[in-house]
């Protein structure tokens, strides 16, 4: 395949692409290559995305397709690599099966097998099967050389050298089993948590906010479970929450809100809530839509013995000066191309098949 240097333009030249799609506004620039070809389109499959799936909205869609858009430079994609000893001597075909929860999930994998100088062969979740696609043509229209290299199916995966694999807990077994005589990265459900010290600031509770409610809460990078300390006031933390509060207005999440609030009252747990979002004390990790788990820590030594134990179950912590690879509050929806998933470098994974 190409020189890498060739890989990282036409990344970077998708990036300018992603660039006319804003939270701000969708707009038509002038430059972009192929842009004719392709702008008209791209709009098109956004409205079929959001169609197909209704967590997928206009704001979820625009917030993933920016926040591509600012990975995807030059620049990124020079210092990412350049961490990196990229020397694929024989290329093979690296199977990828995604995820579908947030709207280009497996993008970050599909980027590493490609500009490592391997094919890619993608399976695809029914929940986000649009946009992926269409932006591959983008890149086989400026670099040729990805034409023979990216291939989707539906049908089961066959003739592959390694695989990466993203799935419920459940689904990661089966997944475990099926690609045990392959090299592979198998992953798991995980999600995100935040510890509350007490000392947090008015805006650091606004920003936890992002972490919270982007993408509903779907996300491995959401945060589905606060600690907190004895006796804190909740109060504080619903008054962060706040500015998300026209987050009831979308029927989908309004539905999962009632249903489990009423799960919540039947079954008689305690549990406090501000009209769109619930906190229920609970230990597990993973909290249904519109419900936010917490727990109370005695002393910060034993909360980051339990965290280092459970880091297999944990994507990130949001924290202020508490523990060592922590990520501040409102950036979990912002990771940098070298914040891997699971903390497991896909691109040295990638240089060893």
């Amino acid at each position: 395949m190409s020189n890498i240097q060739n890989r990282i333009t036409a990344f970077a030249k998708l990036g300018d692409f992603l660039s006319q799609f804003s939270q701000v506004k969708i707009d038509k620039k002038e430059n972009i290559e192929h842009n004719d070809l392709f702008f008209d389109g791209f709009k098109h499959q956004l409205k079929i995305a959001q169609e197909n799936n209704s967590w997928f909205t206009k704001e979820n869609l625009l917030f993933s397709l920016e926040s591509w858009s600012k990975a995807l430079t030059k620049s990124n994609l020079d210092k990412w690599i350049s961490n990196n000893n990229i020397k694929v001597e024989t290329p093979k075909t690296v199977a990828i099966v995604m995820a579908g929860n947030i709207p280009l999930v497996g993008f970050h994998d599909f980027l590493s097998v490609l500009i490592s100088g391997h094919s890619v062969l993608v399976k695809q979740s029914s929940g986000d099967k649009h946009l992926l696609p269409f932006l591959s043509k983008y890149l086989e229209y400026v670099e040729e050389e990805f034409k023979e290299n990216i291939t989707f199916t539906e049908q089961k995966l066959e003739n592959f050298d390694a695989v990466i694999a993203t799935g419920s807990d459940n689904t990661a077994r089966y997944f475990e089993y099926y690609f045990k005589n392959k090299p592979n990265i198998i992953r798991k459900s995980r999600n995100s948590v935040a510890v509350i010290t007490g000392n947090e600031t008015e805006e650091d509770l606004k920003k936890l906010s992002e972490d919270v409610f982007t993408y509903f809460g779907l996300g491995c990078r959401s945060v589905s479970k606060l600690y907190v300390p004895k006796e804190y006031d909740f109060n504080n933390f619903f008054n962060g929450m706040f500015v998300k509060k026209d987050m009831i207005n979308n029927a989908k999440y309004a539905n999962n809100y009632d249903y489990n609030k009423a799960v919540y009252l039947m079954s008689e747990f305690d549990l406090l809530e501000n009209g769109f979002l619930m906190i229920k004390e609970d230990e597990s990790y993973s909290s249904p839509i519109a419900t936010v788990f917490y727990e109370y820590y005695d002393n910060e030594i034993d909360l980051k013995i339990k965290l280092h134990q459970d880091k297999e179950k944990i994507q990130c912590i949001v924290a202020k000066d508490f523990i060592e690879n922590e990520v501040a509050f409102g950036e979990t929806q912002n990771p940098q191309l070298w914040d891997y998933a699971d903390g497991i470098n896909t691109l040295e994974f990638l240089s060893k098949i």
